[in-house]
């Protein structure tokens, strides 16, 4: 009897992690996911029959633990990542950048690390990593994100050049504005500021990026998707969004 393939998706307790859980599974994929908040993630993957396992990308001994309970694996969507804070260079929150680096940066490489014997092992693999627009595009109050993601990119874009002629995919999903707990974590908890920032215009939603992601990885092995941008159609760029008044 064939065993069904491995997708491990990190920061799935919620947003695009818990949505990639479902899409994939929908594809036949048995689901491990990892987050910090177990609770949560446990009843997002019991509902697909997956398997949830703690996980702080942050800490390398979480990684490590986490890996070893991964019995092979033949795709790792690094989800995790977030946004704090919108201070400016001038004043910056090194703490805040630091989180975000940890995240965001190291925290792909660490997973990445942990896994890429058993990709290659599998001898089907797929890196897909979940960036953002801030990886190629700038904006003000936005440093410390625009730099983490900027970094990841070109994580992305090495480990790419480093696989070459390995049997592993290595793809980057780069969102825009996508309605998820992303702006409620960047602004602490204050829901109504958050909500402000999809004030006048339809923003992307998790499951539409679990259905860029579930498309990258379902084509066949010889295709591989290097990058995928998706924003919603009132959104050009950073900067160049359309907002209907509202009232």
């Amino acid at each position: 009897m064939n065993e069904k393939k491995i997708a491990v998706v990190t920061g799935a307790s919620s947003g695009i992690g818990a949505a990639t859980v479902s899409a994939l599974a929908g594809l036949g994929y048995q689901v491990i996911g990892g987050a910090r908040r177990l609770d949560r993630v446990e009843d997002i993957v019991a509902a697909v029959g997956g398997t949830a396992l703690p996980l702080d990308v942050t800490d390398p001994a979480s990684v490590q633990a986490f890996a070893a309970r991964v019995p092979r694996a033949h795709l790792l969507v690094n989800n995790a990542g977030l946004a704090l804070g919108v201070g400016s260079i001038a004043e910056p929150n090194e703490a805040m950048w630091t989180t975000m680096y940890e995240t965001n940066v190291l925290g792909v490489l660490r997973m990445t690390q942990a896994l890429l014997s058993a990709l290659v092992a599998s001898g089907d693999g797929h890196v897909i990593n979940v960036g953002s627009i801030a990886a190629f595009e700038t904006y003000a109050g936005g440093g410390g994100y625009t730099a983490s993601k900027h970094a990841a990119r070109a994580l992305t874009r090495t480990l790419r050049l480093e696989l070459l002629g390995q049997p592993v995919r290595v793809t980057e999903i780069c969102p825009g504005l996508v309605e998820t707990e992303f702006s409620i974590v960047r602004f602490e908890g204050d829901s109504e500021r958050a909500a402000h920032v999809y004030d006048g215009l339809d923003p992307l939603s998790a499951e539409d990026i679990a259905e860029c992601i579930s498309f990258a990885a379902s084509r066949p092995s010889h295709v591989n998707i290097d990058e995928i941008v998706v924003r919603p159609r009132a959104q050009a760029t950073a900067h160049h969004v359309h907002r209907e008044a509202t009232k």
